[in-house]
């Protein structure tokens, strides 16, 4: 009988692949809005902020949202 031989990297946990999941949703729901002109409201500092659709900056996935703008 041959042995299987098995990674040496376990899977990723359900909640791993449920929070990437999540990550790229939201990412898909702000290009949405930008590419269709609407705002996005966020919660920043305790407080809601409106940002418009020309002010959004679309980022991959991977890439934590929340941060300051990149300067241009």
């Amino acid at each position: 009988m041959k042995k299987e031989i098995l990674s040496s990297t376990p899977p990723p946990s359900i909640p791993l692949l449920a929070f990437q999941a999540l990550k790229e949703a939201v990412a898909e729901a702000i290009a949405q809005h930008k590419r269709n002109g609407l705002p996005i409201v966020v919660l920043k500092e305790g407080r809601i902020v409106t940002i418009p659709a020309d002010q959004i900056i679309v980022q991959e996935p991977s890439a934590p949202y929340g941060g300051e703008a990149p300067s241009r």
